[in-house]
């Protein structure tokens, strides 16, 4: 493992701002500001009547399932068309496109072949001191970074390709790369990969390595940060492990067994409830809670009856987990509120299909993959939908994005910017 010294005072203040409130309106990367699906500062209504919510625009979009990435006005947008990766960003009010960038796209669906766009969510980094940028890592592993203002590419590495090639042939997984890199204080974290490049730390300001460790091997779960003991850590599930590491040398903190090998994926990001970490995925894989303390992931119970979460984050509330359970591909799945303590399901709507959760002032927006969606009140005694209407067509696989009630959902074909009544 190759270390480069930083202070400890860099990645602390970047720790820590993912454990500070956002300011409201910010959705700036996967799930959120607090890469948990929780939105900051929203006033929703408890009801939609007829003709709402109001689209305000939208456009069409090529292939992929990235999300948007929200800050101020501004959405930033991946996807790709013919054989180009296109960065876009786009006045959230009005929809008008702002800037746009395109780079050749090296990835080719590996099991299904129109499935060649973007999977990650792009990631927007405020920086007073190096500048503010947009992080986007393409489903065939470049990782490149723009400026905000004016979609100027900084720097950029074909990371797949660098450290992923074997026998003349790049290996890309089932699906390209699908782990949204995160950015603790100076530098950007990816799940690569590989042999001793499992986790990598790049430089935000020229994408010089820090520093690369394990052989994890890469998943479609995207990593978050947190404090064990007051120390800085980030929380990946990689394809057969959770693990914890160091952000200062990538040193591993803990890692236990999670995963199968075979036709098997990860995929929902770890789910932090204080100093408990929740980990969920289908495949005969099922639900672990741990405890995280100085010495390790203490485990509290793990199960797969639970909740056993396919592609999509489960969110907690209080002391319940609210949750998609079942694979997308097999069956219909169901959503349930499952005790954080205990594992107990405390109630479980049948035939929900799966759906991509959020929070936003103590309610549940769930995007379901039917392309309807709907408003839920987060109850522990039972399902209490509140509104729901139809507004995308079926297959809806990207996350949505919030802020002050601009809700921004694509399907394969169709972005729309919502407007949700307020209260």
């Amino acid at each position: 493992m190759r270390i480069l010294p930083h202070t400890f005072a860099a990645f602390l203040l970047g720790v820590v701002s993912f454990l500070l409130p956002a300011a409201a309106g910010e959705w700036p990367q996967v799930l959120g500001p607090h890469r948990n699906g929780v939105a900051d500062g929203e006033r929703l209504a408890d009801h939609w009547a007829a003709g709402e919510p109001k689209t305000l625009w939208q456009r069409g979009v090529g292939r992929g399932f990235a999300g948007a990435a929200i800050s101020g006005n501004r959405a930033i947008t991946f996807y790709r068309e013919a054989d180009k990766e296109i960065v876009e960003a786009i006045e959230l009010a009005a929809g008008k496109p702002i800037w746009r960038q395109a780079f050749d796209a090296r990835y080719q669906g590996q099991i299904f072949p129109d499935e060649d766009g973007p999977l990650c969510t792009p990631l927007i980094h405020i920086d007073k001191v190096h500048g503010d940028t947009v992080i986007v890592f393409g489903a065939g592993g470049d990782l490149r970074v723009l400026a905000l203002a004016d979609g100027k590419p900084r720097w950029s590495r074909a990371l797949y390709q660098e450290f992923r090639t074997r026998t003349g042939s790049i290996d890309y997984g089932y699906f390209g790369a699908g782990s949204s890199p995160i950015v603790v204080g100076d530098k950007v974290l990816v799940n690569v990969g590989g042999r001793g490049v499992g986790i990598m730390a790049l430089a935000i300001d020229s994408g010089r390595t820090v520093w690369q460790a394990t052989d994890e091997e890469a998943s479609y779960s995207s990593p978050v940060a947190t404090e064990i003991g007051g120390k800085p850590c980030v929380v990946f599930v990689a394809r057969l492990h959770c693990l914890g590491v160091s952000p200062a040398d990538g040193a591993v903190l803990f890692r236990f067994p999670f995963g199968q090998r075979g036709p098997t994926v990860n995929a929902a990001s770890p789910v932090l409830m204080g100093d408990r970490l929740f980990v969920s995925a289908c495949y005969g894989v099922g639900a672990v809670m741990t405890k995280l303390t100085p010495t390790g992931a203490q485990q509290q119970w793990a199960n797969d009856e639970s909740l056993s979460n396919h592609y999509n984050t489960s969110i907690p509330i209080g002391g319940n987990l609210y949750g998609v359970d079942g694979r997308a591909d097999v069956g219909t799945p169901s959503l349930r509120c499952v005790e954080a303590d205990t594992g107990k399901v405390t109630w479980t709507e049948p035939d929900f299909g799966a759906a991509s959760l959020l929070l936003a002032d103590n309610k549940l927006l769930a995007m379901r993959v039917s392309g309807e969606l709907v408003l839920i009140e987060p109850a522990s005694k039972g399902y209490h939908r509140l509104a729901g209407v139809q507004i995308l067509e079926a297959p809806v696989r990207a996350l949505p994005a919030l802020s002050e009630g601009h809700l921004i959902v694509r399907d394969g074909k169709t972005m729309k910017c919502l407007l949700l009544p307020t209260r």
